[in-house]
C-alpha cells in the first residue's frame, strides 16, 4: 500500500462485506485486497468506472499515517481539512480521545424536503495505535454514510418511505405540487403517503388496496392492477399528464425490471426513476451488472436498504 494517493476504501454495510468483496473482484478493482475493521476494504488503485454499489462509503487517494500520539493524529487531522469522520467499530478507546479534539461534526437528522451538507467530510480510522488510514475526499457527505432522516411518526403505514426519502436525497431532489408521480407496487403505501407529503400527484398502482388512511389522501389515486401490465398512458390519463416521477418498490426478479423500466423510461420527456432492486438468495452480481450499465443509471446501496440495491436515474 502506498503512503498517498493511490488507494482506495469501501465501506461496507453492515452484514454486506461478502457482497462488497466480490463486486470488487468482478471489477477487477482487489488489488491488494485487505481488509480493515472487518467492514472496511482498502484496495490499491481507483474505483472502477461506473462506481461500486456495495459501499456505503468510498474513501479516495487514501493516506497511511504514523502517529506519534493522540494530539500528533488530531494535528494531522486538522491541517489537512475541517470536518472528519470516524470509523471504528469499537466505541471510544484511542479513536474516541483523538475524535474528541476535532471540530464538532453535526449528526443532525436532515427533515424532509432538507438535502444533504455541501461542505466537505473526510474519513478515517486507526489501524493500530501508532498508524491511521485517512482520506479527505468520499462518495458520502454524511458519517460512515449512515444517512440520519427525522423519524415520521404519524401518517406512514410502513417504515419503507425511509428508502425513498434517502433516495431523493442521493438524487439531490425532491418532487412537489409542480410533479407528478407513479408509485408501483405500492401497497401498502408508505412511498405513496411520503409523495403525497410532498405535494406531488400520485397514482398507486398495485392488485392490493392502500392503507386506508393513504387511500383517502386528496393526492392520491389507487389504480387496481400488475405493475408490470399496467399502460403507461391510462397513469397518465389519471394524473392529466405524464408522469415526471417513476418510483417501483415492487418485489420481483431482478430480471423483470429491464422491460418496466424501458416501458417508463421511454416516455417523453423521460421521468426521474427510484427503483429498488430485491436480491433473493445469493447475490445476482451479472445482473446488477446489466443494470448499472444502462444509459444515465446510478446503482446504490442506500443505508436503509437491506439485501437490496436501489437504482436511480435522474430525468
Amino acid at each position: 500500500m502506498t503512503d498517498t494517493t493511490g488507494v482506495t476504501a469501501y465501506l461496507a454495510p453492515v452484514g454486506y462485506e461478502a457482497e462488497l468483496g466480490q463486486e470488487l473482484r468482478r471489477a477487477g478493482a482487489d488489488r491488494d485486497l485487505r481488509w480493515v475493521h472487518d467492514r472496511l476494504a482498502v484496495v490499491e488503485g481507483p474505483p472502477p468506472a461506473g462506481g461500486v454499489a456495495w459501499a456505503l462509503n468510498t474513501w479516495f487517494d487514501v493516506e497511511t499515517l504514523p502517529i506519534a500520539s493522540i494530539g500528533d493524529a488530531a494535528r494531522q487531522l486538522r491541517e489537512r481539512q475541517r470536518s472528519w469522520a470516524c470509523f471504528a467499530p469499537a466505541s471510544g478507546g484511542r479513536a474516541g480521545l483523538i475524535a474528541e479534539r476535532l471540530p464538532h461534526v453535526s449528526g443532525r437528522p436532515l427533515a424532509l424536503g432538507e438535502l444533504a451538507p455541501t461542505s466537505p467530510l473526510g474519513s478515517w480510522t486507526l489501524v493500530d495505535p501508532g498508524l491511521m488510514l485517512a482520506a479527505g475526499r468520499c462518495t458520502s457527505p454524511f458519517p460512515n454514510g449512515e444517512v440520519p432522516l427525522v423519524e415520521l411518526r404519524e401518517g406512514p403505514p410502513s417504515r419503507a418511505y425511509r428508502k425513498l426519502w434517502e433516495a431523493f436525497v442521493a438524487l439531490g431532489r425532491y418532487p412537489g405540487p409542480g410533479d407528478r408521480a407513479v408509485d408501483l407496487g405500492s401497497s401498502p403505501g408508505g412511498w405513496t403517503w411520503l409523495l403525497a407529503r410532498l405535494g406531488c400527484p400520485v397514482v398507486a398502482v398495485d392488485k392490493a388496496p392502500l392503507d386506508p388512511a393513504v387511500d383517502a389522501l386528496p393526492e392520491v389515486s389507487w389504480l387496481r392492477g400488475s405493475a408490470f401490465g399496467v399502460d403507461p398512458a391510462a397513469v397518465a390519463e389519471r394524473l392529466g399528464g405524464v408522469p415526471s416521477w417513476v418510483c417501483c418498490d415492487v418485489a420481483c426478479y431482478p430480471e423483470r425490471l429491464f422491460g418496466l423500466l424501458e416501458r417508463w423510461r421511454s416516455l417523453s420527456p423521460a421521468p426521474a426513476v427510484v427503483c429498488t432492486v430485491k436480491l433473493q438468495g445469493v447475490t445476482d452480481h451479472a445482473v446488477t451488472d446489466r443494470l448499472r450499465a444502462l444509459p444515465g443509471a446510478r446503482l446504490i446501496h442506500l443505508f436503509h436498504n437491506r439485501h437490496e440495491l436501489t437504482l436511480l436515474f435522474a430525468g
